[in-house]
């Protein structure tokens, strides 16, 4: 269970959301919409179909085949089908260990390790951008004292 859940945070959840709701930022702009996995019409199909479906994807949607024609790769598959029935049975835990596998942007990367830094007194804040060569007085200065400095 525990490979799986990891499993499906980093790479599924992207899309799929945690609770398997579909209700994330990528989830939300895909047409066809995100299945909600937890609903009847996934939760109905056999273990056959959503192993498939995983492996294969499905076409003319977002969803991509994971098939990595291995041995290793099929079985990692077959854990998300059993990780996917239990969708409904989460835990606020369960939960709570899956955020740290979610991926996150390097953009956010940096901005949390800034934010540290400066909390823990490290690096200043990035200097406010010169606004002057906007303003009316700004716009008769030298355009290049900055840089004869």
């Amino acid at each position: 269970f525990a490979a799986a859940r990891e499993h499906f945070a980093d790479h599924c959840a992207s899309c799929h959301a945690n609770d398997g709701s579909g209700h994330t930022e990528m989830g939300r702009n895909f047409y066809p919409k995100v299945p909600d996995m937890r609903l009847p019409r996934t939760q109905d199909l056999s273990d056959g179909e959503l192993f498939y479906i995983i492996e294969n994807g499905v076409m003319l949607t977002g969803m991509p085949g994971w098939s990595t024609g291995t041995p290793e790769g099929e079985r990692s598959s077959w854990q998300l089908v059993h990780f996917i029935r239990r969708l409904s049975k989460l835990t606020p835990d369960d939960f709570e260990v899956m955020l740290q596998f979610n991926p996150v942007s390097r953009a956010v990367i940096e901005e949390e390790r800034t934010i540290e830094d400066f909390l823990s007194g490290g690096d200043e804040p990035p200097p406010a951008a010169d606004v002057s060569r906007r303003s009316p007085e700004g716009a008769k200065a030298d355009p290049h004292a900055a840089h004869k400095q």
